[in-house]
């Protein structure tokens, strides 16, 4: 009988797979909200799928098709991870209340962690050990359509006591109740709950009164890291003082209240949004640091005309500041919105969202428009987004094409003018002309489709389908909002990897080469020994070094560079290979150092440095064998040979060096070596006599005192970079391009992928066929998406190329293939930009007012000028220009 992992000998790798992959597909099976899930590190896991011979994601790009034969690593060829390790993804810094650990923020799934079934982790754990264990429940997103989503982080909430201005922070799900909250905070802070109550203190203003309703904390809008604000009775917070006169934290009086119509939206008194909260004392427009005295006063005189008001990021939401901002900035839409609309609500649109989100849109807008505001807070707006748009709630970072296109579709359908869409059959275009064929497609559209958006952003192209066997022509025409322009990807980097001898035969050094992006493990390895001068008879082992700790070796060639993130250490080793079939000594340095606790002091073994690697000689089971490994690969590091070597050169060992070392050993110290296990958990001291175990890989620590110091330049090991600093693929200077270029290569013919087959209406099979798009009616509105962000199944990648763009006079007539006579002039008005990597990325936008030639950069709640020659930047992400009516 399979024994099921839980007895102290390890499984086989196949067989680990086997029961992981049942229970993967049992759990699949059986999805419901209130399940567990468990957030694993990505890190450890890709090093298990490495070992149990389970492709990483990475390995399944087509990019490689030909090399599919050997993607399968043999999982003997792998070492055994060790315990499970998610200290990468915790965040050791933040506050942990009653246990409960804080995940990193900005993590990307399936690059920084995985989510695991409860069943997967509990057999994972049972085999492995290690952690710490991070739980998370499943949850369900949505109105129309509920989706069940892994809730991976909780919301996170601020109180404060009034009583003496204390700080806590509270942990829940967003779907748990006023009631649970409540219960959670007077349990906390031991007050009965009809002594107090809780208010919802946003931006440390009172909204409202948080009682004991069903409501979860996601319908009453609460964000991640506000406040919120406890009152006990016999606390009179609004005047600083308790009944024994001590002082208080101040609390803001509730300010009062206002409505006004549709057109205007409802208001408070003080000019702050019923529906979006106020932002208290914090005035961000950045106007302050300008030098040009103009310039401030014409940031304060538009901003009593409106336009000029930022939005508060509520939790890594600036990727909705940055669309919504140049949304409410189009032209056409100011005019809409700020008149009464309601006539246009379709509330009964099954596709639609029942006027509720452009209703939502729409305040949001005039709030925006209103004068003298410097920010306001869009919680109402995020909360309906996250109901009709769970793919959204949360609070990882997103894309904003992605919401941007959300948002247009959603907003179409809401204020479709159409009640009900007649049916129309497609026809083929059977030769007729390409004009008679257009105008019916586009007809039958509008009797199905009509709004705003319809008729300010929706233009026209003409798709061209040839089969490959019967040469079959089909020619269609489709509307579209924006237009997904690809950029150059033929993009390299640059890797710095830190070259070891493990032979003892030269100091260490650190060389750069340059890779493709799309290149393997063996690709940088070529070039890597290229830069090094690496001789016939030697070979690089590539590592991984995380923590001191050798994390993983290189074992697959085929391993996607693109898959190794950029804060991850590379040490490669130079070792014979005739010793390639010889057992490897790792060895792993340690220091004495002294701690300090509020109750204790003394000193403790730490990890220093970067570990060695080797191979063991005929004598390695002997400690006296493993001792002389260490003295040989040490050797470079003798301060009265590496004082006498150039550190920017490479040394070979000669002859005399080996008989030096052979007549000097029994003249060194023996080093305090400790044998370890995989997991570096085990200690056991290794005496000359010692006998050592065969094995694949034998571990040892080196415990390095004073004495061994002065013998031995210990600096070449201790250059490491901090964990968190970018060490690996540091992008090179790419050639600029144009936007005409990215246009042309959309417009481009090209073959259909082969996911993307077309059926042949008279071959009667799917094919590979070529299709080529034309431009056929531009809108009023277009919106151009660069496509800086690419997907290779879960593998996700940035390009950063500079794309020069025309400010004015965008000239799209050649383009056009209808020849209606129309000019297709137009002029850039808005940018929303994506600055930095994937998942810590962060977006801005760029956006002119309405007839003002002045350009403003949108930064969350910052506003301030900027000029135009400045707008041009490889962040521009979205392109919004408008039509030069003539």
């Amino acid at each position: 009988m399979e024994s099921d992992g839980s007895s102290c000998l390890p499984l086989p790798p196949d067989v680990e797979n086997r029961i992981i992959s049942d229970l993967l597909k049992e759990s699949e099976s059986n999805l419901k909200e209130g399940n567990l899930h468990y957030v694993v590190s990505n890190r450890w896991f890709r090093r298990w799928q490495l070992y149990v011979g389970q492709p990483t994601e990475e390995f399944s790009s087509k990019d490689h098709s030909s090399d599919s034969q050997h993607l399968n690593v043999s999982p003997f060829n792998v070492l055994r991870p060790g315990p499970i390790d998610n200290s990468d993804i915790i965040n050791n810094g933040g506050d942990s209340e009653k246990n409960e650990l804080e995940m990193e923020r900005f993590l990307v799934e399936r690059r920084d962690y995985v989510l695991v079934p409860g069943e997967v982790w509990e057999k994972l754990y049972d085999w492995y050990k290690g952690g710490p264990p991070l739980p998370r429940k499943l949850i369900s997103q949505g109105v129309t359509q509920k989706k069940i989503y892994v809730e991976v982080y909780l919301l996170c909430l601020k109180l404060i006591d009034s009583r003496d201005g204390s700080e806590s922070t509270i942990r829940l799900s967003k779907k748990a109740t006023i009631s649970d909250l409540r219960e959670k905070v007077f349990a906390l802070k031991g007050v009965e709950q009809k002594e107090a109550c809780i208010w919802d203190y946003f931006n440390k203003w009172k909204q409202s009164v948080l009682d004991g309703t069903s409501q979860t904390l996601e319908e009453l809008n609460l964000q991640m890291d506000q406040h919120i604000l406890l009152e006990v009775d016999g606390i009179t917070p609004q005047t600083g003082m308790d009944a024994t006169q001590n002082e208080l934290a101040l609390v803001a009086l509730e300010p009062s209240w206002s409505p006004l119509s549709i057109a205007g939206g409802a208001v408070m008194s003080n000019g702050h949004s019923s529906s979006y909260g106020n932002q208290g004392s914090s005035l961000s427009t950045s106007v302050s640091d300008m030098d040009d005295r103009n310039d401030i006063s014409s940031t304060a005189k538009n901003r009593k005309r409106g336009g000029l008001t930022g939005l508060q990021n509520l939790g890594n939401t600036c990727f909705m500041n940055s669309a919504l901002q140049c949304l409410v900035h189009t032209p056409p839409f100011v005019e809409y919105f700020l008149q009464d609309y309601s006539e246009e609500i379709n509330s009964d649109n099954p596709l639609g969202m029942h006027g509720v989100f452009a209703l939502a849109f729409g305040e949001l807008l005039r709030e925006l428009w209103l004068p003298g505001q410097s920010s306001i807070a869009p919680r109402a707006f995020k909360g309906k987004l996250a109901r009709f748009a769970p793919q959204f709630s949360g609070y990882n970072q997103h894309d904003s094409q992605e919401l941007l296109a959300f948002l247009l579709d959603g907003l179409h359908e809401d204020l479709n003018r159409v009640k009900r869409k007649p049916y129309f059959e497609t026809k083929d275009s059977d030769g007729r002309p390409d004009v008679e064929v257009a105008d019916e497609c586009w007809r039958y559209h509008k009797a199905r489709n009509d709004s705003i958006i319809v008729d300010v952003c929706q233009g026209q192209y003409k798709s061209t389908l040839v089969c490959p066997v019967c040469r079959k022509i089909s020619i269609t025409f489709d509307p579209f909002m924006y237009l997904s322009l690809p950029l150059p990807s033929t993009v390299t980097r640059s890797v710095t990897v830190s070259v070891f001898y493990g032979d003892g035969s030269g100091l260490p050094m650190p060389y750069t080469v340059t890779v493709q992006r799309h290149d393997c493990t063996k690709d940088l390895t070529l070039a890597l020994a290229t830069a090094c001068c690496l001789k016939s008879d030697e070979d690089l082992l590539l590592v991984e070094v995380y923590d001191h700790k050798i994390y993983r070796y290189f074992d697959n060639p085929l391993e996607f560079l693109a898959s190794i993130k950029d804060e991850e250490y590379l040490v490669a080793f130079r070792l014979p290979k005739r010793e390639s079939g010889r057992p490897k000594l790792e060895i792993i340095h340690r220091s004495l150092e002294k701690y300090s606790t509020d109750h204790s002091k003394g000193l403790e073994r730490k990890l220093f440095g970067t570990p060695l690697v080797t191979y063991l000689g005929e004598e390695f089971h002997s400690g006296a064998g493993i001792n002389a490994a260490v003295s040989k690969i040490l050797f470079p590091l003798r301060r009265t040979y590496s004082s006498t070597v150039s550190h920017s050169q490479s040394v070979s060992r000669s002859q005399s060096m080996d008989n030096e070392v052979e007549e000097t050993s029994e003249k060194e110290l023996f080093f305090q070596l400790l044998l370890t296990d995989d997991r570096g958990v085990s200690c056991k001291p290794i005496g000359k006599d010692s006998a050592i175990k065969h094995g694949p890989l034998i571990k040892v620590f080196l415990d390095w005192t004073d004495r061994e110091r002065k013998l031995y330049d210990v600096g070449y090991i201790e250059d490491l970079p901090p964990v968190h600093q970018t060490r690996f693929m540091k992008k090179t200077r790419q050639e600029a391009t144009s936007l005409f270029s990215c246009l042309e290569a959309f417009l481009t013919e090209e073959p259909l992928g082969p996911d993307d087959m077309w059926y042949c209406p008279v071959c009667k099979e799917h094919g590979q066929a070529t299709k080529k798009l034309d431009l056929w009616k531009l809108p009023e509105i277009i919106v151009f998406h660069l496509k800086r962000f690419s997907y290779r199944r879960y593998l996700k990648r940035k390009l950063d190329t500079f794309v020069d763009f025309p400010i004015h006079n965008l000239d799209l007539s050649k383009y056009v293939k209808s020849n209606d006579g129309k000019s297709y002039l137009y002029n850039l008005y808005a940018i929303s930009n994506h600055n930095g990597g994937l998942g810590r990325g962060h977006y801005t936008a760029y956006s002119k007012l309405i007839n003002e030639k002045r350009w403003y950069h949108f930064d969350d709640s910052q506003v301030s000028p900027v000029d135009e020659e400045e707008i041009k930047t490889s962040a521009a992400y979205l392109l919004f220009y408008q039509r030069v009516e003539k």
